[in-house]
C-alpha cells in the first residue's frame, strides 16, 4: 500500500520536470493570444443590436428619389469600415404599419431576437423553434414591412442545417424585394453589416 502511493509521487515529480525541461527548450517569445469567449449576454446584445435596431426614414425630394430608384444596391450603400466588419447605410423600401400591426409586429419580433439568442445554449432546438415561428408570421402577415425584412435576415442566419430541418425556404430568405421601390412603399436608411 505504501509503494503504491510513491509510485503516484513518483509519476507526479516526472510529469512537472519533463513540463519544467519542455518549457526551457520553448522559445520564449511564443505567447498564446486566446480571445476572450463570449459570453450569453454579450451575443444577446449583439442580436438585440442587429435586429432591433430600427431603420432611418428618408425624407426626399422628387429629385432625390428619382435619382436612389435608379440606383443599384451597392451604389446606394455607403461603406464605412468598423474594427471586424464592414457596415454599408442602404437605401431600403418598406410599407409603413398601422400602429396597432406596428405594435403587435414588434412583439413577435421581440420574442423572436431573444429565441434566436437561446440557441446557443443547451434548449437551443426550443429557442429555434420560437424564433422560426415569430419569424414566419411577421412575414406571413406584414411581407413588405421593416419586420419581414428583419425576420427573413434571421431565418438566412441559421445554419444550413437547421435551415432544412425546419423546412425554411427560399421565399422566406430572400431580402431583394427591399432594394427595389414598390407601390406603399418609402424609403429607409438601413446599416447592414458584411
Amino acid at each position: 500500500m505504501n509503494t503504491f502511493w510513491l509510485k503516484v509521487a513518483g509519476v507526479i515529480i516526472i510529469l512537472i520536470a519533463g513540463i519544467i525541461v519542455v518549457r526551457r527548450f520553448l522559445p520564449s517569445d511564443i505567447t498564446l493570444e486566446l480571445k476572450p469567449e463570449k459570453t450569453f449576454q454579450d451575443v444577446a446584445g449583439e442580436d438585440r443590436k442587429k435586429f432591433l435596431t430600427k431603420p432611418e426614414t428618408i425624407e426626399t425630394s422628387e429629385q432625390n428619389q428619382q435619382t436612389t430608384e435608379n440606383r443599384s444596391p451597392a451604389e446606394t450603400g455607403q461603406s464605412t469600415e468598423s474594427s471586424e466588419k464592414k457596415v454599408r447605410e442602404v437605401t431600403l423600401y418598406f410599407t409603413e404599419l398601422s400602429e396597432i400591426d406596428k405594435i403587435e409586429a414588434e412583439e413577435l419580433l421581440n420574442v423572436a431576437v431573444p429565441a434566436r439568442s437561446m440557441t446557443r445554449l443547451p434548449m437551443g432546438p426550443i429557442g429555434l423553434t420560437l424564433m422560426v415561428q415569430n419569424c414566419r408570421r411577421i412575414i406571413e402577415k406584414w411581407p413588405d414591412s421593416w419586420y419581414a425584412y428583419r425576420a427573413k435576415q434571421m431565418l438566412a442566419d441559421i445554419p444550413q442545417r437547421y435551415q432544412k430541418s425546419k423546412n425554411i425556404t427560399e421565399e422566406e430568405l430572400d431580402t431583394s424585394r427591399y432594394f427595389n421601390k414598390r407601390p406603399g412603399t418609402k424609403p429607409f436608411k438601413v446599416k447592414i453589416s458584411d
